[in-house]
């Protein structure tokens, strides 16, 4: 049997009644604590912008939450490793049964920590070249406009104006920015860039070189400056920019990133302008200078000038020599003036006689006396080929005769020689021919379409003949004894379809096919 369970009277309380319990003990047991502790876990801003992390020692370790609007105010941000000290308030988290730290504002833990960070972050910066000397840019001589970026209501800008004023006037550009607290370092960047986003010529006039300036303080005062955003801002300044922060042993990373550093925000305003008494002085200096020199090279001038006029000849001298030498050349010239003319007296008249006897009635009575000599040749040579002509005819005609008179023997030979041939010729066809052989008693029979038939069994019965004699045709039919008389007696029923001779008798010779139109053939 189970045991019972013991009396108590603890009234019995829900999960959530219990972490809403201890929630509140903590919580007003720990109202506000200041934990000194190394930062772990951190791996910045979560997507919804809240941070969350660890705060550990050699023993323990407490989760901690900071909300996206308090972080964004920190002036100092956690780092992985960087020992802080976190002030906020201790709650719990019921959804794990845990309890943690919400962090409100955290500061290193001691001058060393600071020290460490700064180092770490001089290397960091410097190692992407945003202090290299290559990036400096040359501060102008008398800048038109000088933007101040300081604190509005400290004794700075009354120092830096007070300066300005004394040594040279320039119109002044103040553009104020808190140089210490948690949204400083913002302000400052946002002033850099606020003046290099200012256009040229527009209504606010763009500064010609910007002084960012702040009074003497601790590390822990300075620390603005030593902030990321600021030192971009001032590396990224397409204005020259002088960083004037602290005093002259206080250094911060803007000094580096800056194009110039002054000890001072004093020493920022003497970098800036000149003392304008000191170039009045020089400038009058100089201009007395010059003025000296001018006057002491025209008078070396003027007496080169003197010296060199005492060396130079007299212009009658000069003069003398050529004015001789044109009176002669004037007598030279008047004589061969009169031979020059003469001589072209002569080439003229020369020339006009070589005219004349170009002339156009000159050259046309040379050329009509060639026409009349061509002309004369010309008859001559047309008698003499006409006389030539008549000899070459003469003879042609006396050869054409000779060859006449040769032509009609030679002819009436050729004639007798061609007839008596053809009448040979006459005689050996007529003694080659079939109807010879017709005329010694045989016969030609030719079938219906008139072609000769050499054999009997060719005919058939019944078929329609053509029998050729010595003095005509006549038709003729075949009967039925050709073909049995075919074997038996071959060659007597070709003397019986000739009607000629006997079956005994014996041809001389085989008849061949007579040549078809009527043409003379041959039976041998």
């Amino acid at each position: 049997m189970p045991e019972p369970a013991p009396a108590t009277n603890a009234p019995e309380i829900t999960v959530t009644e219990l972490s809403g319990a201890l929630k509140r003990t903590i919580e007003d047991g720990f109202g506000l604590v200041r934990v000194r502790g190394e930062v772990s876990g951190w791996r910045g801003p979560h997507s919804s912008g809240h941070c969350y992390f660890s705060l550990k020692d050699s023993a323990a370790k407490i989760d901690a939450v900071i909300w996206k609007g308090v972080y964004g105010r920190m002036r100092v941000k956690p780092e992985e490793g960087l020992e802080v000290i976190a002030t906020g308030k201790v709650t719990t988290f019921p959804g794990k049964s845990a309890y943690q730290i919400i962090v409100e504002a955290i500061e290193p833990a001691g001058a060393g920590a600071l020290m460490a960070l700064l180092e770490e972050r001089r290397r960091k910066l410097a190692a992407e070249g945003l202090f290299d000397a290559a990036r400096k840019q040359i501060i102008p001589y008398l800048p038109d406009v000088i933007g101040v970026i300081t604190s509005p209501t400290g004794a700075v800008i009354r120092d830096i104006l007070h300066r300005i004023a004394d040594r040279f006037p320039r119109p002044v550009l103040v553009w104020p920015a808190r140089v210490q607290g948690e949204t400083s370092a913002a302000e400052i960047a946002a002033a850099i860039n606020g003046f290099n986003a200012l256009p040229e010529g527009g209504g606010i006039p763009r500064p010609s070189v910007i002084i960012v300036a702040r009074g003497g303080g601790s590390l822990e005062d300075l620390w603005s400056f030593n902030e990321e955003i600021v030192v971009r801002a001032a590396a990224g300044s397409m204005i020259p920019l002088i960083s004037a922060v602290g005093h002259e042993t206080d250094w911060t990373l803007i000094d580096h990133a800056a194009d110039l550093r002054a000890p001072t925000p004093t020493g920022a305003a003497e970098m800036c302008v000149p003392v304008r008494a000191d170039l009045v002085t020089q400038t009058a200096d100089l201009g007395r200078r010059q003025a000296g020199a001018m006057g002491r090279w025209l008078e070396r001038q003027r007496v080169d000038l003197r010296a060199s006029a005492r060396a130079l000849p007299s212009g009658e001298s000069i003069i003398a020599i050529p004015r001789q030498r044109l009176d002669q050349a004037g007598e030279r010239l008047s004589g061969r003036l009169g031979a020059g003319l003469r001589d072209r007296q002569i080439r003229l008249g020369a020339a006009a006689q070589k005219l004349a006897r170009h002339s156009p009635q000159a050259e046309f009575a040379r050329n009509q006396e060639k026409l009349r000599n061509l002309g004369m040749r010309l008859s001559a040579g047309l008698q003499g080929r006409a006389r030539l002509a008549a000899q070459e005819a003469g003879a042609r005609r006396e050869r054409l005769t000779a060859l006449r008179r040769r032509l009609l023997p030679a002819l009436a030979a050729a004639n007798r020689r061609r007839a008596e041939r053809v009448a040979s010729l006459e005689k050996l066809m007529a003694s080659f021919s079939y109807k010879n052989v017709l005329a010694r008693g045989f016969a030609l029979a030719r079938d219906a379409q008139g072609k000769p038939l050499r054999l009997a069994a060719g005919v058939e019965a019944g078929a329609r003949l053509h029998l050729e004699f010595a003095d005509g045709i006549i038709g003729a039919t075949a009967d039925g004894a050709a073909g049995g008389a075919k074997s038996a007696q071959p060659k007597s029923a070709e003397a019986k379809s000739t009607g000629a001779k006997s079956p005994g008798t014996k041809p001389r010779g085989a008849a061949r096919e007579p040549i078809e139109g009527g043409k003379q053939g041959t039976l041998f």
